[in-house]
């Protein structure tokens, strides 16, 4: 311990010569701790369904131990291949697909809008959105559903992206990104005679690529695990996402070795997702919700 404290090394908000002061050295080591523990009770229950995922049925509900006796790959196989989690898995992949499209395209339009072009009733239009924030998903769930029935769009996926595409913390994000970017830039492509669909997609949007990752990410995690819409929509239509077809299994011939398993199926993507990309995930919502 005392080794880790005469480094000649910063770390993070403190100094090297912070660490001198006993104080400092407690208040460290009972931070770093604390983190420890945080993340331990974080990652338990992800550890504990990939783990239980290998035992056969008898050691999942007689033995309660974390490790199991054996290791093999087949297992999650032969489930995959039982519960044909392979269609499943394609809706999903279809339902993100489009989300990505529609949230990116329809909510940085609007974004752009109201930071750039700013229309006649643009700032009300802005405080209806900050003011939609507040609102419970669920409240209006029974509303969507009724105009979705109306158009004639229930059992397909549309719904879904559209409802992507119309996402006021992304066009509140998009907008402080865009007021970032110099007037300066927008105004010379006017003079040039750009007109404003131009300018979105020549100039801005290949300036936000930032923004681009952290909504598309935000909207992966969210089209992937969302389960309400989905299930409105999509129950018994064989379009089902992977999160309605876990729901189903409970009353299927599934055991409960092979729900496991299948819990772990859909949790593999976000993980990865986050592994792989939360270092753009933060920049992106540092210059997102910081007016420059």
């Amino acid at each position: 311990m005392n080794r880790l404290f005469s480094l000649k090394k910063d770390y993070g908000i403190l100094r090297s010569y912070d660490f001198k002061r006993n104080a400092i050295r407690f208040l460290y080591i009972l931070v770093y701790l604390v983190s420890l523990i945080a993340v331990f009770i974080a990652v338990f229950p992800i550890l504990w369904t990939i783990l239980s995922g290998f035992k056969d049925l008898r050691e999942f509900v007689n033995e309660p131990k974390i490790f199991p006796r054996t290791y093999d790959i087949n297992k999650f196989i032969e489930t995959w291949k039982i519960l044909n989690f392979g269609r499943f898995y394609l809706n999903s992949f279809i339902v993100v697909v489009g989300s990505i499209f529609f949230a990116v395209i329809g909510n940085g339009l609007l974004g752009y809008a109201l930071s750039k072009i700013k229309p006649k009733g643009y700032k009300l239009i802005y405080y209806l959105l900050l003011w939609s924030l507040m609102i419970p998903t669920t409240t209006s769930i029974v509303p969507l559903f009724i105009n979705i029935v109306r158009l004639g769009l229930q059992g397909s996926f549309i719904p879904l992206w559209l409802s992507a595409g119309a996402n006021a913390f992304f066009v509140i994000l998009y907008k402080n990104f865009f007021d970032s970017i110099p007037q300066s830039i927008i105004e010379a492509a006017r003079i040039d005679g750009a007109g404003e669909w131009s300018i979105f997609f020549k100039v801005v949007f290949p300036l936000s690529y930032p923004i681009n990752t952290v909504i598309t990410i935000f909207t992966i995690n969210g089209a992937w695990s969302d389960f309400l819409l989905p299930y409105l929509l999509l129950n018994n239509t064989g379009k089902e996402t992977v999160m309605v077809r876990l729901f189903q299994f409970r009353t299927s011939v599934a055991t409960d070795v092979d729900i496991i398993r299948a819990v772990t199926f859909s949790i593999i993507p976000p993980i990865l997702l986050f592994a792989f990309f939360q270092k753009y995930m933060m920049e992106g919502m540092t210059r997102g919700g910081i007016k420059g």
